[in-house]
């Protein structure tokens, strides 16, 4: 099989981080775009990059893209796409897509054009009027956007921040993808030790493990083109081997999470059980006043509670002061807080080094960063 067209999309704002992933992956031609990181490489990176990038949240195959504002532009460019390269006779091949800003708006009536132009595709390869789709799923995935058609097939089933570890979570998680961006723009390394004092269900704590260790995220999970006949298994094996052979055993890394509540503490360890490094995690019940860093560096990431789900505004302004009394501004000691209120820094009562727009679901944060010493 040549060379793929390979297609990540990502959470706004960390464009630059999955780059950073894809190009040390050894993704060529990588291109960035809002959203999205794109690039080429064989059957071999999409099993790589479905189960090492840590920030990607799917990994797509890019079949082509086109002009076209009209329903006949969409069908006679769809049926030109090399379906039959992936898709075998009794295969499901459902189709869902989404399009903004375009002539073709109404999604039913795209999703209708481009499942019967890949039908036609596959009448006119395989001889053949009816297909079965019994087999394994090739979900086709369309986005339009300002007319400009993409068509792609998704190789990773379930989300890739569904890593396998949290089965259940607390009322308001973050994912998993985005504390891994987070704590790459920490640089968190294999020596370093991790605090959260705001737990949860354990994700920027076990995520820190990962990043420190080098663990794979999705070694412990499956993808839907392992189940592909056009994919070779042997090459999934040997790329979970090689992920698993570049793991830092020898590393130091510690990560300590604290939640005053006594299930989410409870959930964090199991969680990091499941995710094999409950040995590198401790939690404890603990509320924030009581928060404080005996290592003499150490690096704190934070996701407090927000006031639009958890709490009332004022009780989460009230937690954002006592942060920023309980948070030592002190050499070696660096802080990374996501936080959606405009007025954070001031409450807080410092400003960050740097800020960074991030989306935590639909809503609009920024990650406050303070990383200089007195």
């Amino acid at each position: 099989m040549s060379l793929l067209t390979i297609s990540c999309p990502c959470l706004f704002g960390l464009e630059s981080v999955l780059s950073g992933e894809v190009k040390r992956m050894g993704g060529e031609n990588v291109q960035v775009t809002d959203g999205k990181v794109t690039f080429q490489g064989d059957e071999a990176m999409v099993a790589k990059a479905n189960i090492c990038l840590r920030t990607a949240e799917r990994v797509l195959i890019q079949l082509g893209s086109f002009q076209a504002r009209s329903f006949t532009e969409l069908f006679d460019q769809t049926v030109q796409l090399p379906f039959e390269a992936f898709i075998g006779r009794a295969d499901a091949f459902p189709v869902k897509g989404w399009s903004l800003g375009s002539q073709l708006h109404s999604i039913p009536d795209c999703q209708s054009i481009i499942k019967k132009a890949a039908v036609r595709r596959m009448e006119q390869v395989y001889h053949q009027s009816w297909f079965e789709e019994t087999g394994p799923v090739h979900q086709i995935q369309f986005s339009i956007h300002k007319d400009n058609v993409c068509i792609f097939l998704d190789t990773s089933g379930v989300g890739l921040h569904k890593r396998g570890y949290r089965k259940t979570s607390n009322a308001a998680p973050i994912k998993e993808t985005l504390a891994a961006g987070i704590i790459d723009l920490a640089r968190v390394r294999q020596d370093d030790v991790v605090y959260d004092p705001f737990c949860g269900s354990g994700t920027f704590l076990i995520e820190s493990a990962f990043h420190a260790l080098n663990i794979a995220p999705g070694m412990r999970r499956r993808f839907s083109a392992e189940q592909w006949d056009c994919f070779s298994k042997e090459i999934w094996t040997a790329q979970r081997k090689e992920a698993n052979a570049r793991i830092r055993r020898d590393g130091k890394f510690r990560a300590f999470g604290y939640d005053i509540d006594p299930e989410a503490v409870a959930l964090s360890q199991e969680n990091a059980y499941q995710a094999g490094v409950a040995g590198r995690v401790k939690t404890s019940c603990q509320g924030i006043d009581r928060f404080q860093i005996e290592d003499e560096r150490a690096i704190i990431f934070a996701n407090p509670p927000y006031g639009e789900r958890m709490l009332e505004i004022q009780q989460a302004e009230e937690i954002y002061r006592t942060m920023g009394r309980v948070f030592q501004q002190r050499k070696y000691l660096s802080f990374y807080i996501i936080s959606p209120h405009e007025n954070f820094e001031e409450i807080f009562g410092r400003p960050a080094d740097k800020r960074r727009k991030l989306y935590n679901g639909m809503i609009k944060c920024q990650l406050y960063m303070y990383f200089r010493s007195k």
